[in-house]
């Protein structure tokens, strides 16, 4: 298991905006890892920076690498790492209220519900490994109230498929993340996270996830869906302009752009049409852009200002070096600015990086094509910021490459 840094949890009361960033020695290890060349000689030179706050890192999730998503630890630990803007998934219960949660149907996964008196309210109640059958459970947040969901407590993401008890099936925890500081993990309601937030002195990018509950629940619809998430905001007194909704639903997005249009300003489109939907004209290939559906002027003219799609959409090779893609390109002739998402989620490089980084997987040998990676997106891409699992390593280079303004 790698040695990341290691972050006491004296985070409580929140930190003050005015506390220094701290990055640990993960940041050294990743620059330690590339090759020699001009570009570690420049991040090695920073070493001794005052590092500040900058909205070019992104908490993805807070800081999931270590600890349980989504949850007040995640947030704090984001923001003491210099994360200028931090992300809250949002989910809604049994009784329509909104919480930080990447699915709704991910409670087994990223809670105890499973071993708690909860887990029999579960659409899948937990099912022991049986021969080759693996353990089983589907636990949404929609499965219960809000009153319910507070009692639980947030653990890192995973589950023991091989489990025979429900105890068993908690038990996943990838082996390059740690639960070192999974003992504990407070749920958060989406209100709460704006508030922690303002305390924390970040900027948010709330994503209003796909319902796994047939829509309109109980008569609560997909606009009154998207609606509730904006009034959040409203209500806290944030200014649109520190607000980046997402949604991977375009449909979302120009409900914004239509309807909340200050906030609609910077709502970003989550680009996942590499995946097949069912109102899809075809999966798109980022090197190819006939088949960009709608086009990215197209997307421009609907009054899409942002969009997001996965590092390896942005990335491929030529002649063996990581260049911008087909799709970078034409985003950026159309006038779009780009987030990525989401590095430091892959673990270990060394077999290629896995799915973010399989455009370039033959580049990807150590784990120093995080920094190589991230260069080239931030300086030939051109993207606005990048989320992290650990968002020391995009803070540390924002502040070394002197990237627009701090936050």
């Amino acid at each position: 298991m790698l040695r990341l840094t290691t972050l006491a949890l004296s985070l409580v009361p929140a930190i003050a905006a005015a506390q220094s960033v701290q990055l640990g020695p993960r940041p050294a290890y990743l620059i330690d890892q590339m090759a020699e060349g001009a570009l570690k000689t420049k991040l090695q030179s920073c070493a001794g920076m005052d590092f500040q706050k900058h909205d070019f890192s992104i908490g993805h999730r807070g800081a999931p690498l270590m600890f349980p998503e989504h949850t007040a630890e995640s947030y704090k630990a984001a923001a003491l790492m210099g994360a200028g803007i931090v992300e809250c998934d949002v989910t809604f219960t049994a009784d329509k209220e909104l919480v930080c949660r990447h699915a709704q149907n991910d409670l087994h996964t990223t809670t105890n519900i499973v071993a708690a008196d909860l887990g029999s309210k579960c659409t899948t109640p937990f099912a022991a490994a049986n021969g080759d059958d693996a353990a089983q459970a589907e636990c949404r947040a929609s499965d219960i109230t809000l009153a319910e969901f507070k009692t639980l407590n947030a653990k890192m993401d995973g589950a023991n498929k091989k489990a025979a008890s429900a105890q068993e099936y908690l038990d996943g925890t990838a082996g390059w993340r740690t639960d070192l500081y999974a003992t504990k993990g407070t749920l958060m309601t989406h209100a709460e996270s704006i508030a922690l937030m303002q305390d924390l002195d970040v900027k948010f990018t709330p994503e209003l996830k796909a319902p796994s509950v047939e829509m309109p629940f109980n008569g609560f619809t997909q606009e009154d869906y998207a609606q509730k998430m904006i009034d959040e905001y409203k209500a806290a007194g944030v200014p649109a302009s520190d607000v980046w909704a997402q949604s991977f639903n375009l449909s979302d997005v120009l409900y914004w752009v239509e309807n909340e249009p200050e906030f609609g300003k910077q709502a970003v489109y989550l680009d996942d049409r590499y995946e097949a939907h069912d109102d899809d004209e075809g999966l798109i290939d980022p090197n190819d852009p006939a088949t960009f559906k709608p086009t990215m002027a197209e997307l421009k003219e609907m009054g899409v200002n942002y969009v997001a799609p996965p590092i390896w959409m942005l990335l491929t090779l030529e002649d063996g070096q990581v260049v911008p893609s087909a799709y970078a390109k034409e985003a950026k002739a159309a006038d779009l600015k780009i987030i990525a998402w989401s590095l430091e989620r892959s673990g270990p490089l060394a077999n290629g990086g896995g799915w973010y980084f399989k455009s370039i997987k033959d580049a990807t040998t150590t784990d120093g094509m995080y920094f190589e990676a991230l260069d080239v997106l931030a300086q030939q891409v051109g993207i606005e910021g990048m989320f992290s699992d650990w968002p020391a390593t995009t803070t540390y280079y924002a502040n070394c490459m002197g990237l627009g303004s701090p936050s």
